[in-house]
């Protein structure tokens, strides 16, 4: 049965190149040239792959993405024109499983398709295949409820803390900069610097650490930022 693949990008002629080719390498495609079409498609239809650009109008790429990763664990290939915007895309707050970046080759394209296909065929994908749950020593995180809880006792954290916890949490043993934090968690037009992610990670270790100043779960690596225990 041919994989069908589902293309949300909001430029035609990229639109109608890349769904001419892969129709003709065997893949069945559907098409959306706005994110809201697009999003509708990917948890309506029986979807094997989605190419998701990265700038959409309205809602964009990264606002798919994360509605999509909180039911789905279909393969995503982001498409971006940004090299700068790589770090944040790949696997880190957007949980894509690879991108490319804008103009692309079209064999490089459909080199990356078949990877990703046959990285994921032995995983499967589909809705509610993802974890809910994460949970490490006393530490457990409710992703879906947004709750956060140790030894059973619900802390409250502020919409900040928890990007930062889930986010980290979210990829055990990854160091991440202070830098990359700082993106993913305010955004690239924040005119902050990196010493509020370090006053944020203090605030956090107070609340989830039983001792913050030996912390358990948030280790800073010296000279590069923070990563969750493995």
């Amino acid at each position: 049965m041919a994989k069908q693949i589902l293309i949300i990008d909001d430029e035609q002629m990229i639109v109608e190149s890349v769904s001419y080719n892969l129709k003709q390498e065997g893949y069945e495609v559907l098409t959306a040239l706005d994110g809201e079409t697009g999003l509708e498609l990917a948890q309506t239809k029986d979807i094997d792959l989605i190419l998701l650009d990265l700038m959409l109008p309205g809602m964009n790429g990264m606002e798919i993405c994360k509605i999509i990763r909180q039911g789905s664990s279909v393969p995503i290939i982001m498409l971006t024109a940004k090299e700068g915007e790589i770090d944040r895309v790949l696997g880190l707050e957007l949980g894509a499983d690879d991108y490319v970046t804008k103009p692309f080759s079209m064999r490089e394209l459909l080199a990356r398709i078949k990877t990703v296909l046959k990285r994921t065929a032995s995983t499967g994908s589909g809705m509610l295949d993802t974890p809910k749950v994460i949970k490490t020593g006393d530490l457990q995180i409710d992703l879906l409820g947004h709750d956060v809880t140790v030894k059973g006792q619900s802390i409250s954290l502020s919409s900040k803390e928890y990007e930062l916890l889930r986010i980290m949490a979210s990829h055990p043993g990854q160091v991440l900069s202070r830098e990359q934090l700082l993106n993913l968690v305010w955004g690239n037009d924040f005119y902050g610097d990196s010493r509020t992610v370090d006053v944020h990670i203090r605030w956090l270790r107070e609340k989830v650490e039983m001792d913050p100043g030996e912390p358990e779960y948030i280790l800073t690596v010296r000279g590069v930022g923070y990563k969750f225990r493995k």
